[in-house]
C-alpha cells in the first residue's frame, strides 16, 4: 500500500462511512510537492487518467482489489478518467472529487441562521458549469447522517459510488457530478448513527417521479421563457384588498379527466380549456389545491413530499409554469394552496429524514399529530423555517404565483389541537399558543410582502385568534386575508333550512356583520364543503327541485352582496349534485340541462356584476364601505342593506328574500334620495326564475323609512336577491 493512503480512510471509503470523501480521493499534493490522484470505482477493472492538456494517458493502479485506484505524478495536471469495466466497456467522465464545493460559507451562514430565502438555488440538485465542464450540483441537509451519498441509474443506486462531503458545521452535504444532465433520476442515500440505510427523495427537488414512483428528477427551472410581464408589472402596483377577488377554487386532477391510462390531462391543455371558461364565467383568479408533489391522490395534495416540485401527474415543471404564464396573459391570478402545516410518514419523505427527527419535533406530543396520522415541523428549528420560507418564495418568485393560501393555519397556532390531555405539551409560559409557530408567520409574511407586495397572503384559520390578517408591526400575524369560515358555517346552517324555520334562525344570517371588518375576510364555500356525507352544494338547499335552485341563486347573491372577497368551489356554480370526488370528472354533463345552464349563467353574470361594480369590492374591510337597512325582519326572513365604493359615491342596495312568497309592495329605506334601477335579480327568467322583477327607474320617496330620510317601494322576488344601483 502506498505510503500517502490512510488504511483506515481507505477502509472508510470502501465500506462507505467518510464523510469527506474528498480529502481522499481526487488529487492532492504531498510535502514533497508531487501529486498523487486516488478514485474510487468497484465495478471497473482499470481506471486511466488522461492529461487533457498533453493527451497523455497515465494508468492508475488498483489498491489490494478495494475498488480503490491511485496514481502518482510529479505535477498537476488537467485530467479526467477513462474507466473500463469487467465486459471491458469504456468510458470516460471528469473527477467528481477534483472541485471546490459549490456551496459558499455565506450560503451555510445564512441557512443557519434561517435568512438565506433563495436556498432553493444552492439545495437540491442544480444543472451548472464549474470550470468550463457541465454537470449536476447536488447539496442536501442531513446533520445527524454519518454518511451521505448520491444514488441513480447513473451509478447503479450504489451508495458507494458518489459520496458527498460534509462542509464544516453546517450539516450540508454537497458534491458536483460532471456530465450528468436534466432528467437525471436520484435519491439521496443516508447512512443513519445507528447504521441504518435511508433511501430519500430530495426536499429540495425539483421535479419528481410519477407516483407510484418515488425518486427526484433534476430539472432546471430557470430555462423557461416567462410572457407575463404586463400582468407581472401591473400586479406590483396594485393593492390587492382593494381589487375584486372572485375566486375559482379548483383540483386539477379532477376538474375534467380524459381516457388516458391514469386519467389526467397536461398542465398546457388544462391551461387552455380552463381559460375558455374562466372568462366566460368571469372569474379573477383561481385557487389551485395542491399541486406540490404528493404520493397519495387521495390527500387531494395535502400530504405534500416534494415540496418544490410541481407534481408530475400533469406534466413537467416547465408545462406548470406555461400553465400560470397563459393565465397571467388572460388576466387571471393564479393562487396555490401551501401545506405548512405537517407532512406524511411517507419513508421516502421528511420523516426522520437523516435517521434523526430533522424536520419534525423528537417528542410525538409536539411532533404528531395523532388524529391525521402526520408529523408537525419543527418551527423553532432555523433550517427548518428556512426550508419553509424559502419554499413560499419559491412558488410566488420562480414560478410568478400571486398568492399562498396557508392551509390548517389554527392546526399550527396551538399546541392542543386536534389532541387530548396528554397528547400535548404546553408553551413556556404554560399555555397553548405555538410561540414558535406565531413566530414563522410573523417572519415569513414580513419577508414576502417585503420582497412581493403585490402578492396576497391567505390564511386558513377556524377560530378566533386576533389579528390573523394585521400587519406584524402591530402584533398581527401579518396575513393579508382570511378564510371567513365562521360565515360559511353560520350562513350554511340558515341556507340549509326550511324556510318557515328560518325566522327562528335569523342571527346565523346576521352575525358576521358584527365581526366582518375585525379581519380582512374571504367568504369562502370551499371543497371541504362538499365532501364527506355533507352533501353538494345544490343539495343542501330545502324545497322542491325549483325552489333548490332559487335558494342557491339567492344564497350566492347574499354572498357575493355580504363584504369580503368571494371563493366557489369547481362545480357549485352549475349545481352540480353528486358531491365532489377527486377519482372522477366534474359531471359537465349537467349541462344538458336548462336549470344547470341557468344557474352557469346566474352565476357568470353575477362574478361581471362583481367584478365591474367597485361598490362590491374596493371598501371590503372597514365599516364605510356597509351599511344596514334593515337587519331585524326575521319573520319574514328579509334583509337589505347598501355597498359602497371609498369615496361613497357608488351605492349597491342588496334585498335577500329566504322565502318563497314575494313582496309586490316592499318598502325599505335608502341613505341617498335620487333613482335606482335593477342590475341584478336572481328571479330573473334567463336564471330559471320565476320573473318577479323591479323594471325602468326606481324614484325615492322623501318618506323616513328603516331609519333613512328616503324610502323606496319595490318588488322583492321569492328566493330571491336583487340588487340596485343607485343612479348618479
Amino acid at each position: 500500500m502506498k505510503s500517502y493512503i490512510n488504511s483506515d480512510e481507505l477502509y472508510s471509503i470502501t465500506e462507505s462511512t467518510h464523510q469527506n470523501p474528498h480529502h481522499f480521493l481526487g488529487m492532492h499534493e504531498l510535502p514533497d510537492q508531487s501529486i498523487y490522484i486516488n478514485a474510487y470505482q468497484p465495478y471497473t477493472k482499470k481506471i486511466e487518467v488522461i492529461d487533457l492538456d498533453t493527451n497523455d494517458i497515465y494508468p492508475m493502479v488498483s489498491v489490494e482489489n478495494t475498488g480503490v485506484f491511485t496514481l502518482e505524478l510529479k505535477k498537476k495536471i488537467n485530467y479526467k478518467f477513462r474507466y473500463t469495466n469487467f465486459e471491458n466497456v469504456s468510458w470516460e467522465n471528469y473527477d467528481p472529487y477534483s472541485f471546490e464545493p459549490t456551496i459558499s460559507d455565506l450560503d451555510m451562514y445564512l441557512f443557519g441562521q434561517g435568512t438565506h430565502y433563495e436556498i432553493y438555488n444552492k439545495l437540491g440538485a442544480h444543472k451548472v458549469t464549474v470550470n468550463g465542464i457541465e454537470g449536476v450540483a447536488f447539496a442536501v441537509w442531513a446533520p445527524n447522517a454519518s454518511r451521505v451519498s448520491v444514488i441513480g441509474h447513473f451509478c447503479g443506486w450504489d451508495g458507494r459510488i458518489y459520496p458527498m462531503r460534509l462542509l464544516g458545521n453546517s450539516g450540508i452535504y454537497e458534491l458536483f457530478i460532471p456530465g450528468l444532465n436534466t432528467e437525471e433520476i436520484y435519491k439521496f442515500e443516508i447512512k443513519s448513527r445507528d447504521g441504518m440505510i435511508l433511501e430519500k427523495s430530495d426536499p429540495y427537488a425539483s421535479y419528481a417521479e410519477m407516483r407510484p414512483g418515488t425518486a427526484s428528477i433534476v430539472w432546471d427551472t430557470s430555462s423557461y421563457e416567462w410572457q407575463d410581464s404586463d400582468w407581472q408589472n401591473e400586479q406590483m402596483k396594485n393593492d390587492s384588498l382593494k381589487k375584486p377577488m372572485a375566486i375559482y377554487e379548483l383540483h386539477l386532477g379532477s376538474w375534467k379527466r380524459n381516457d388516458s391510462e391514469h386519467g389526467f390531462i397536461n398542465y398546457r391543455d388544462l391551461a387552455h380549456d380552463l381559460v375558455d371558461y374562466l372568462e366566460e364565467m368571469n372569474y379573477t383568479h383561481i385557487e389551485l389545491m395542491p399541486v406540490l408533489e404528493h404520493p397519495f391522490d387521495g390527500s387531494w395534495g395535502y400530504q405534500v413530499t416534494g415540496y418544490y416540485a410541481p407534481t408530475s401527474r400533469f406534466g413537467t415543471p416547465d408545462d406548470f409554469m406555461y400553465f400560470v404564464d397563459y393565465m397571467h396573459q388572460h388576466n387571471i391570478g393564479v393562487l396555490l394552496d401551501w401545506v405548512p402545516a405537517h407532512f406524511p410518514k411517507d419513508a421516502h419523505g421528511l420523516r426522520r429524514f437523516d435517521g434523526s427527527a430533522l424536520y419534525e419535533h423528537d417528542d410525538a406530543r409536539k411532533g404528531e399529530h395523532p388524529h391525521w396520522g402526520t408529523m408537525i415541523f419543527n418551527y423553532g428549528r432555523s433550517e427548518v423555517k428556512n426550508f419553509l420560507i424559502g419554499n413560499a418564495l419559491f412558488w410566488i418568485e420562480k414560478y410568478h404565483i400571486d398568492g399562498l393560501r396557508v392551509d390548517a393555519v389554527a392546526s399550527m397556532l396551538y399546541l392542543d389541537y386536534g389532541k387530548e390531555a396528554g397528547q400535548w405539551i404546553p408553551n413556556p409560559h404554560g399555555g397553548r399558543e405555538n410561540i414558535e409557530a406565531v413566530e414563522f408567520f410573523k417572519h415569513m409574511n414580513s419577508v414576502i410582502y417585503g420582497r412581493n407586495p403585490g402578492v396576497v397572503m391567505i390564511a386558513e384559520e377556524s377560530t378566533a385568534w386576533p389579528g390573523v390578517s394585521r400587519p406584524t408591526n402591530i402584533g398581527g400575524l401579518g396575513f393579508g386575508l382570511k378564510w371567513n369560515m365562521g360565515w360559511m358555517n353560520d350562513f350554511l346552517r340558515y341556507a340549509s333550512k326550511d324556510p318557515i324555520h328560518k325566522q327562528y334562525h335569523h342571527n346565523d344570517l346576521t352575525f358576521s356583520l358584527v365581526y366582518a371588518f375585525t379581519e380582512n375576510f374571504i367568504l369562502v364555500l370551499s371543497h371541504d364543503e362538499v365532501v364527506h356525507g355533507k352533501g353538494s352544494m345544490i343539495n343542501k338547499m330545502p324545497g322542491d327541485y325549483w325552489q333548490k335552485f332559487a335558494n342557491l341563486r339567492c344564497s350566492y347573491g347574499f354572498m357575493y352582496g355580504h363584504p369580503g372577497k368571494k371563493l366557489l368551489f369547481m362545480g357549485c356554480d352549475f349545481a352540480q349534485f353528486d358531491e365532489w370526488s377527486e377519482a372522477k370528472s366534474l359531471d359537465w354533463n349537467l349541462l344538458e340541462f336548462d336549470k344547470h345552464r341557468e344557474m352557469k349563467t346566474f352565476v357568470s353574470d353575477l362574478n361581471k356584476i362583481y367584478r365591474d361594480e367597485k361598490a362590491l369590492w374596493e371598501d371590503d374591510f372597514t365599516n364605510r364601505g356597509f351599511e344596514w337597512i334593515n337587519c331585524t325582519d326575521a319573520l319574514e326572513s328579509i334583509v337589505s342593506f347598501v355597498r359602497k365604493d371609498e369615496k361613497d359615491e357608488e351605492h349597491i342596495i342588496v334585498i335577500s328574500n329566504f322565502t318563497p312568497v314575494p313582496k309586490y309592495m316592499h318598502r325599505i329605506g335608502v341613505p341617498r334620495a335620487g333613482s335606482y334601477q335593477e342590475i341584478l335579480n336572481s328571479d330573473h327568467q334567463k336564471y330559471g326564475g320565476s320573473g318577479v322583477l323591479n323594471e325602468g327607474i326606481l324614484k325615492t320617496q322623501s318618506i323616513a323609512w328603516d331609519h333613512k330620510p328616503n324610502c323606496l317601494d319595490i318588488k322583492v322576488p321569492p328566493l330571491g336577491t336583487i340588487f340596485l344601483k343607485y343612479i348618479k
